[in-house]
């Protein structure tokens, strides 16, 4: 299929009952489980959504992002981190770039925002395009299969001696 010409990507309007809705639904249909929608209203309830983007094709959501706040708990401290999870398309939308471009926005807007480092667990053959690494967050312990768990670095050197475990928020019930 041909990439998604029309799409905008933006900021969800977290008033809208309906577009939450669209959202949840989204979720729901892309991982074909309840688990990820239930995850981003844990996350919002939680107050630790850093961000929330939605993409849309002339009257209708097709696709979401969501950054949360986590850490890594090292022995000189915490070092905050964003989680990017959950990203979802409509299955009709997937393989059209409408996540390359939600992922896109929303890394930038991580960067505006100030974020250093954010974390991933993803498809190793789709997170590594937009410079996710596992090698980079090799020295990060978490309980996920080393080819999943990926970490980029927002600022340069972010990740420099930083050696210690994720903490992932409660509503990842990790």
């Amino acid at each position: 299929m041909p990439p998604e010409d029309n799409v905008i990507v933006r900021g969800e309007n977290g008033d809208d009952a309906a577009e939450r809705s669209s959202i949840h639904s989204i979720n729901k249909a892309a991982f074909n489980s309840q688990e990820e929608a239930d995850l981003v209203d844990k996350l919002r309830s939680e107050g630790l959504v850093l961000a929330s983007l939605v993409a849309e094709v002339p009257g209708r959501i097709v696709g979401h992002i969501l950054f949360s706040r986590m850490s890594i708990e090292t022995a000189s401290g915490s070092v905050s981190a964003a989680a990017l999870a959950p990203m979802a398309v409509l299955p009709d939308y997937q393989r059209r770039g409408v996540g390359g471009r939600l992922i896109c926005n929303g890394l930038d807007l991580m960067r505006r925002q100030g974020e250093r480092i954010v974390i991933v667990i993803g498809h190793p053959n789709y997170y590594p395009r937009f410079g996710f690494s596992s090698e980079i967050a090799r020295s990060l312990e978490s309980p996920f299969d080393y080819d999943v768990f990926m970490a980029m670095e927002l600022s340069p050197g972010a990740l420099d001696g930083v050696r210690g475990r994720v903490r992932y928020p409660a509503a990842f019930a990790i």
